[in-house]
């Protein structure tokens, strides 16, 4: 009988389909969400632990992996990796690894969801009609704004960032970008300032990396700069948003409109947000069946690469 290598799941798969059962088949797995005291769990059932199986939310912090001195390898089920200490594993020799390329069609297709609705009005509309008062309320329904033929700027040009970016050339759309280097393997046009790459932008799209390092990187000059008649939309992390200025110019009217996948405190939203300005989705970009059984396939198998050849097939550099 061949004894199960022992994980450590920082938290439940609830947004996968299979991901739980899947793992506890396969691994003898010590499921730490369920323990109150995670610190006295970590020192009773940490030994032996090679392997931890977490997600771009749940993150795995410096705490839990000093805690493990077995500890080989971090898998994450999503692309972001701001919640894993990254230092700290390597510090410690460990090897971490996440799940890119498989969400990134699924996530450039909710920006442009969320571009659409912001500049279209549809969840306003959308509300009007469910609420029965279509035809009984005073004046016309808000005009919205074009989409095509408009300018579209994108920080941050990686995966997602140059999938959003080839969707607006079917959309006749000028695009440029801003990112930490320029690239030479694009057609899209390099913009070195992030305040001018706004005043530029009709529509301002936020597809970087999460973290210290872009923590209010879209700051409040930066989006009096995009100004009233532009849209920010933020499928990256809610922390490299200054929300607070964000919602202060939108009630302002000094930013046109926003669309929202993530927030700066999630799951709580500002309830100043709450405005026809707005759209907020509760962080789906990549909420589809068909991506979320890639990202769990991917996830397992670098877990089982691992496991066989002490090698990931997709680790983080």
């Amino acid at each position: 009988m061949t004894t199960k290598p022992r994980i450590l799941q920082i938290g439940s798969f609830a947004g996968s389909p299979n991901a739980n059962a899947r793992l506890a088949e396969q691994y003898d797995v010590v499921e730490l969400w369920k323990y109150e005291d995670r610190e006295k769990a970590l020192a009773e059932h940490g030994k032996g632990v090679q392997m931890v199986a977490t997600s771009a939310n749940m993150g795995c912090d410096a705490t839990v992996i000093n805690a493990l001195p077995d500890l080989k390898a971090v898998c994450s089920w999503g692309v972001g990796f701001d919640k894993l200490d990254v230092e700290a594993a390597k510090a410690r020799g460990v090897v971490c690894s996440n799940t890119p390329d498989v969400l990134t069609d699924c996530v450039a297709d909710l920006a442009w969801a969320l571009m659409l609705a912001t500049a279209r009005r549809v969840g306003q509309g959308e509300r009007l009609v469910r609420s029965g008062q279509w035809g009984k309320t005073k004046g016309a329904f808000p005009l919205g704004v074009r989409v095509s033929g408009k300018k579209l700027g994108i920080v941050g040009l990686g995966r997602i960032g140059d999938a959003i970016a080839r969707r607006g050339d079917g959309f006749d759309m000028t695009v440029r970008y801003h990112s930490r280097r320029q690239r030479t393997d694009t057609p899209y046009t390099y913009e070195a300032s992030l305040v001018e790459l706004a005043r530029w932008s009709d529509f301002l799209v936020v597809a970087t990396v999460g973290g210290a390092s872009t923590r209010h990187l879209i700051s409040r000059e930066v989006l009096e700069a995009l100004g009233p008649k532009g849209i920010v939309i933020n499928i990256a992390r809610g922390t490299v948003i200054d929300e607070a200025a964000l919602t202060d110019l939108l009630n302002q009217n000094l930013v046109g409109g926003a669309g929202l996948d993530v927030f700066e405190h999630e799951p709580s939203v500002p309830e100043a947000l709450y405005s026809d300005q707005a759209v907020l989705l509760p962080h789906i970009g990549s909420a589809t069946w068909e991506t979320r059984q890639d990202m769990e396939d991917l996830l397992l198998e670098n877990m089982a690469a691992f496991v066989k050849s002490g090698k990931l097939l997709t680790p983080i550099a």
